[in-house]
C-alpha cells in the first residue's frame, strides 16, 4: 500500500469515528428543532384544553354582564368549550381589561370591551394602564346597546324639561348616578348637562347594580342606564324611564322618547359590546372564536333575545371588526376633544 493510500484510508477511519459519535447529537437536535415547531401547532389544535376565562369589567347584573353571559351560553351549546366568567369591576371597567391586556395570549383569556373601555377613556383620561389600540386583538363584535334616562318610580319628573329645569334650579345639586367613569352613560350625561347648560354631580359605581340600588334608595336622582339593567325594574313600576338615547325609540320601550324629540336635535349616544383577546393571540384561534361568536349571533333565539332586552346583535369576521374600533376610536376621540369633556 502506498504512503497516500496509508494517509487516506487514516483519513476515512478518523471521520468515520467522529461521525459516529456527532451524528446522534445532530439526530437529536433535528428532533428538538421538529418539535419545537410542531408544538404550538399542537397546542393550537387541542385549544381549548381547559375552560376559557372571559373577563367582564363591570359587577354582575349590568348590561355588560347580561350580554356576556347570553354569549357564552350561546356558544357552549355551539361548541362545548367551557366559559368561567369572571367579574373584575372597578375603575370604569379598566382595571378588568387591563388583567385582559397582561394575560398570556393562548385564546384562554378573554374580555368583553365596550366603548368605554376601549374608546371613549383612551381620549378622556390622562392615563390608562394600557393602551387600547395595541394591547388588545378584536375577537367579536356583539351588540349595540343604547342607554336609557331612568328616574324613581314616585320621581316628581315626568320627562326630561322636567329633569333640566330641576338641575338648572339647583345647580350641582341634583346627582347622577354612573355604572363607572367613563361609560357611555357617563358621557351622554356629559353632553346633555352641556347641550342643557346645567351643572350636575356624577356619583360613580363599580357596576350598574350598586348604582341602581343607590337611586332607588334615594341617594341619587337619576341615570342613563343600559335596558338590561334596568327593563325589569320599569316593568316591575320602581324605576321610570324619561328618554331613550338611541336615534330611534326602542321597541322595548315604544313609549319613550329618545333625547332628540325632546329639543336636543341629533342626540345619540349608543354604547357597543366587543369581545377582546390580548394582542399576539394565534390567529387560528382568534378565527375560531370569531366563527363560534358568529354563529351565537346569527340564531334567531340570541337576537331574540338581544332585542327583547333593547339591544342589536351586530357581528363581523376579524378584519371587518378592527376595521370598526379603529373607526369608533377616531370618532369618539374627535367627539371628546371637541366638546372639552375629561374625566379625572
Amino acid at each position: 500500500m502506498t504512503c497516500t493510500e496509508l494517509v487516506f484510508q487514516h483519513s476515512v477511519s478518523q471521520l468515520t469515528r467522529q461521525m459516529r459519535f456527532k451524528w446522534p447529537l445532530f439526530m437529536c437536535f433535528s428532533f428538538c428543532l421538529s418539535l419545537s415547531g410542531l408544538a404550538p401547532a399542537q397546542a393550537q389544535s387541542n385549544w381549548p384544553d381547559k375552560p376559557i376565562r372571559f373577563i367582564v369589567p363591570y359587577t354582575p347584573g349590568g348590561g355588560t354582564d347580561t350580554v356576556t353571559r347570553h354569549l357564552a351560553e350561546k356558544m357552549t351549546q355551539d361548541t362545548q368549550w367551557a366559559f368561567l366568567i369572571d367579574n373584575k369591576p372597578g375603575a370604569g371597567g379598566n382595571i378588568g381589561m387591563d388583567l385582559v391586556a397582561k394575560a398570556k395570549p393562548d385564546g384562554l383569556t378573554i374580555g368583553m370591551g365596550q366603548t368605554s373601555n376601549l374608546a371613549i377613556n383612551p381620549a378622556a383620561m390622562g392615563k390608562l394602564p394600557f393602551d387600547a389600540s395595541k394591547d388588545f386583538v378584536p375577537v367579536a363584535l356583539v351588540a349595540e346597546v343604547p342607554t336609557v334616562l331612568v328616574v324613581r318610580a314616585d320621581s316628581a319628573w315626568k320627562n326630561l324639561e322636567d329633569m333640566v329645569k330641576a338641575a338648572k334650579a339647583k345647580p350641582e345639586s341634583i346627582k347622577q348616578a354612573l355604572a363607572g367613569t367613563g361609560t357611555v352613560g357617563h358621557l351622554a350625561g356629559e353632553m346633555l348637562s352641556k347641550k342643557a347648560n346645567f351643572k350636575v354631580l356624577s356619583v360613580p359605581y363599580k357596576g350598574a347594580a350598586p348604582a341602581i340600588t343607590d337611586l332607588l334608595g334615594g341617594q341619587t336622582d337619576y341615570m342613563f342606564a343600559t335596558p338590561q339593567s334596568v327593563l325589569g325594574m320599569l316593568q316591575g313600576g320602581k324605576l321610570k324611564a324619561l328618554a331613550v338615547t338611541s336615534s330611534q325609540r326602542l321597541k322595548v320601550l315604544p313609549t319613550v322618547p329618545t333625547v332628540a324629540e325632546q329639543g336636543y336635535k341629533g342626540f345619540e349616544a349608543v354604547d357597543w359590546k366587543m369581545v377582546v383577546a390580548p394582542a399576539n393571540t394565534p390567529l387560528p384561534i382568534l378565527k375560531r372564536l370569531n366563527a363560534a361568536a358568529e354563529k351565537a349571533l346569527s340564531s334567531p333565539g340570541f337576537s331574540a333575545q338581544m332585542a327583547a332586552e333593547g339591544s342589536t346583535p351586530l357581528g363581523g369576521n376579524l378584519e371587518k371588526i378592527a376595521a370598526y374600533l379603529k373607526s369608533e376610536q377616531s370618532e369618539w376621540g374627535d367627539l371628546i376633544r371637541e366638546a372639552g369633556i375629561k374625566f379625572d
